[in-house]
C-alpha cells in the first residue's frame, strides 16, 4: 500500500467506518499512520489499597466485600459495592450497569482499573473496567496505544486498522544521511512508525517519538531557514519618518508608555525608516501593551501616505480592533481612515469595502485571515500587523508581495518563551520583548485546588455573576469518550447549570463547532449575554472581555505552565479585581509543585523558564503545549533538547550544503519540499 491508498482499500473498512475515519481527517492509509496515538494505556502490576493515590489512573487486585447495593435516581442506575484485600476498603461505583449484581460473585477476587478519588476517608473508583487476575496478567507491562477517536469509532477498531496498514504499507525510503542519523541517535522513519503504534516497550517508544518530533522540527525550522532567506533579502520599498501624529497621540494618551515600550517603538521606528523590510516580533505578557506599539506602527504608515493591514484570529476580536481604532479616531482626531474585513460579510459590504481598499480610500484594513485572499487588491499596502497564529511563511509573503511591493511584517506574540527557544523557533525574525506591565494593573490572585474545592469555586463563581462579572471554565476536552477521566466541555456545561442559580446564563464553546456558532457565542460573551462560558482552549486567543474577572481551569495539570499562563491571561483587562482558580485532578506532589508555579507568578518568562526546567519524560503525553506552535506531536517544553539538536543538525548541514545539492542530500531536499509548507499553516485561526 502507498502513502496516498484510500482507506477504504483496507479490509474491514467500510463506507461507513471509512466517514467515521473521515470525521477525523483521516482519508488515507499515509493520514492513517500519521495519526499517531495521543496516549497509551499502561497495565502496571496492581496497587494494595492502602497505596493508592488520589487522581491516579490504578489497578487493584481485590475481593468483592459485600452484596451490591443499587438505587435509582430518575432513569439512572446506580450500583455501589465494597471491595478489599486486607490493607483497606475501595467502593465501586457502577452506571446503569444493573447486571453486574449477578456477574461479581461476593468473596470472587477481580482487578478493578480505574481512576482513584477520595471522599473523606474513602477512596472511590468510578466506572472502572474490571478483569479477572488470569486475563489482566497476559496485559500487564503492554503498551496499548489510544487514538483521538469520534463517537461510533473504537480504539479497538482503530488499532486494527492500524495494524493491517503498517503490515501493507510500502515504508518511504529513509531520507536522512547515515551521519546525521548516528549524530542525532535517530531511528530509521519505519522503526519510528512501527514503534510509535506498537511499542514493544517504553524505550521503543522514546525513540520512535524523538524520531518522529525531530522530522517535525526539521522540516518546521527549514522552512523558516527559507523564509529568513526570502525576508532578509527584501529592500525597503515604503521608508518612512516619525511625523506629529504619532507624537500627538502618545501625548493625548491617558497612560504614559512603559520603560520597554518605549524602547520596542524606536526599535520597530528604525524598522521603518531602514533600508531594509521590517520583519520583526514583539513578544510580551498579556496586558503589557503589544497592541498600542501594533497601533502606533500603523499611525505611522497612515501619517506617510500608505496602508497599513491590522490581522486578527477571530471575527470577534477583529471587530474589536476596529471599534477601538473607531473611538481613538473620534477621540484624538487621528488619520486613520479605518475599515473591516470578515468573512460573515455580505458579498455586498465586502465588494464596498474592497472598493475603498483598491482606491486608498480606506488607509487601515481591519479584519482576518480574509485580508490576504486574491481578491482583495490594495492601493499601497506597507504594513502588516498579525499575531503569531497568522505567522507568514515564503508563500504568504510572496502573495503579498504580488498585490504591490513587499510590505513590513510585524508579528505580535503574547506566548512567553524562554529566549533560548525564541531565537530557534522565531529565526526568521527579529526579536523585541516588552518585559514590563502597566504600574496600575491589578494583578490576578490564583489558587491551585484538588477536585474537592469545586463547589466553593461555584459558589464564588455565582457571587462574581451577581455582582455583574462574568466567567471562563476551561475544560481540556470536547465530547465524552475523548478521555474518559478528563471533564468535557459539553457535560461540564450540563452540570454547571444544575449547580449555578437558574438566572445565571452558562454556554459552551470548542473549536468542533461552526465558524458562525463560535462567532455567536463569543459575541453574546462579549455582550454579557452570557454570564459563564465554558471551553476549550478556544478561547486563548480571539476575544477580548473586560468584564470577565474569574477563569476556572480544569484537569489543569495536564496543561504545561506557559499554556495556563495564556488562558490566564483573558482575565485582568478590566478594573475590577481578577481571580483564576486551577483545579487539579492530581495530587501527587510533583504535579501540585509544578502548579504552585501559577500560584506564585504572574510573570509569563519566568513562568516558561520554570515550565522548560519542569518538564520531564514522563511528561510526554500527559502535558499539553502552549498553542502558538501547535506541532502535531512535538512539544517546544518537553523537547526543548530535540528542538535543540535539530537546530543545530540543520544548520550543520546547510553550512556545507546551503541547497541541499549534494548527491547524498537529495532525497532529504525532496522530502523537505514535499512536507515542509504543510508542518506548520501560519494561517491557521
Amino acid at each position: 500500500m502507498e502513502q496516498n491508498t484510500p482507506i477504504i482499500e483496507l479490509k474491514g473498512v467500510g463506507e461507513k467506518t471509512q466517514k467515521l475515519f473521515q470525521k477525523l481527517g483521516i482519508e488515507t492509509v499515509g493520514d492513517l499512520l500519521a495519526s499517531c496515538p495521543r496516549d497509551y494505556e499502561i497495565f502496571r502490576e496492581p496497587v494494595r489499597i492502602n497505596r493508592l493515590t488520589p487522581g491516579e489512573i490504578c489497578s487493584v487486585c481485590a475481593a468483592v466485600a459485600g452484596i451490591p447495593n443499587e438505587k435509582k435516581v430518575r432513569k439512572l442506575s446506580i450500583l455501589n459495592v465494597n471491595v478489599s484485600d486486607g490493607t483497606g476498603t475501595l467502593q465501586l461505583t457502577f452506571f446503569n450497569m444493573s447486571f453486574l449484581k449477578k456477574a461479581l460473585k461476593q468473596g470472587a477476587f477481580y482487578v478493578f482499573r480505574g481512576t482513584v478519588q477520595s471522599r473523606g476517608n474513602q477512596f472511590v473508583m468510578e466506572q472502572p473496567r474490571y478483569f479477572s487476575p488470569e486475563e489482566y496478567k497476559r496485559q500487564t507491562d503492554s503498551l496499548i496505544p489510544k487514538y483521538s477517536l469520534t463517537k461510533g469509532l473504537t480504539n479497538q477498531a482503530f488499532r486494527k486498522a492500524v495494524r493491517q496498514a503498517l503490515g501493507q504499507y510500502r515504508f518511504p525510503e529513509e531520507y536522512y544521511p547515515e551521519k546525521l542519523l548516528a549524530d542525532c541517535g535517530l531511528i530509521s522513519v519505519s522503526q519510528a512508525l512501527e514503534a510509535i503504534h506498537f511499542p514493544a516497550d517504553t524505550q521503543s517508544l522514546t525513540q520512535a517519538r524523538k524520531r518522529l518530533v525531530f522530522d517535525e522540527f526539521f522540516s518546521f525550522l527549514y522552512l523558516l531557514r527559507q523564509n529568513r532567506s526570502f525576508s532578509e533579502g527584501l529592500p525597503n520599498q515604503y521608508r518612512m519618518f516619525e511625523t506629529a501624529d504619532t507624537v500627538r497621540f502618545l501625548e493625548q494618551l491617558p497612560f504614559p508608555l512603559t520603560r520597554a515600550q518605549k524602547k520596542v517603538w524606536q526599535e520597530i521606528r528604525d524598522d521603518l525608516s531602514s533600508p531594509r523590510c521590517m520583519n520583526r516580533l514583539v513578544q510580551g505578557d498579556v496586558g503589557s501593551g503589544k497592541t498600542i506599539l501594533a497601533l502606533l506602527a500603523l499611525l505611522m504608515t497612515a501619517a506617510n501616505g500608505f496602508q497599513g493591514a491590522l490581522m486578527a484570529p477571530t471575527e470577534v476580536l477583529a471587530a474589536q480592533h476596529y471599534e477601538t481604532v473607531c473611538g481613538y479616531v473620534e477621540k484624538f482626531g487621528l488619520s486613520f481612515r479605518p475599515v473591516l474585513l470578515v468573512g460573515s460579510m455580505t458579498a455586498r459590504e465586502k465588494r464596498e469595502v474592497c472598493e475603498k481598499i483598491s482606491s486608498g480610500e480606506a488607509n487601515l484594513i481591519i479584519g482576518t485571515h480574509a485580508l490576504i485572499q486574491s481578491k482583495v487588491t490594495y492601493h499601497s499596502l506597507a504594513l502588516v500587523v498579525t499575531d503569531e497564529q497568522h505567522r507568514f511563511g515564503v508563500h504568504q509573503r510572496e502573495a503579498l508581495a504580488e498585490k504591490g511591493k513587499s510590505p513590513h511584517i510585524l508579528v505580535m506574540s503574547a506566548t512567553p518563551i524562554p529566549r533560548t527557544l525564541a531565537i530557534i523557533l522565531y529565526g526568521d525574525l527579529h526579536i523585541s520583548v516588552v518585559d514590563e506591565l502597566p504600574a496600575d494593573r491589578l494583578p490576578i490572585k490564583n489558587c491551585v485546588v484538588n477536585t474537592s474545592y469545586r463547589p466553593r469555586a461555584y459558589k464564588f463563581i455565582a457571587g462574581q455573576a451577581k455582582e455583574g462579572r462574568q466567567a471562563y471554565v476551561v475544560c481540556p476536552q470536547v465530547e465524552e469518550g475523548e478521555l474518559e477521566e478528563l471533564e468535557n466541555v459539553v457535560d461540564y456545561a450540563e452540570k454547571l447549570k444544575g449547580a449555578l442559580p437558574a438566572d445565571i446564563q452558562v454556554a459552551y464553546l470548542h473549536g468542533k463547532m461552526r465558524p458562525a456558532d463560535k462567532n455567536r457565542i463569543m459575541e453574546e460573551f462579549a455582550a454579557h449575554t452570557i454570564d459563564v462560558l465554558v471551553s476549550t482552549t478556544v478561547i486563548e486567543v480571539g476575544i477580548n472581555v473586560p468584564n470577565a474577572t474569574v477563569m476556572m481551569v480544569e484537569n489543569a495539570e495536564r496543561f504545561g505552565l506557559a499554556q495556563l499562563h495564556q488562558l490566564r491571561g483573558r482575565v485582568g483587562r478590566g478594573e475590577h479585581q481578577s481571580y483564576c482558580i486551577f483545579v487539579s485532578a492530581q495530587e501527587k506532589p510533583e504535579t501540585m509543585e509544578r502548579l504552585e508555579v501559577l500560584n506564585h507568578s504572574n510573570d509569563g518568562f519566568y513562568i516558561a523558564s520554570e515550565d522548560l526546567k519542569l518538564r520531564g519524560p514522563g511528561d510526554l503525553f500527559g502535558i499539553r503545549q502552549s498553542g502558538a506552535f501547535s506541532f502535531r506531536m512535538g512539544d517546544i517544553y518537553t523537547d526543548a533538547s530535540v528542538l535543540a539538536q535539530a537546530s543545530a543538525a540543520l544548520d550543520k548541514l546547510l553550512t556545507s550544503d546551503p541547497g541541499l545539492n549534494c548527491p547524498e542530500h537529495g532525497k532529504l531536499r525532496r522530502h523537505l519540499e514535499e512536507t515542509a509548507a504543510n508542518q506548520v499553516d501560519f494561517r491557521t485561526i
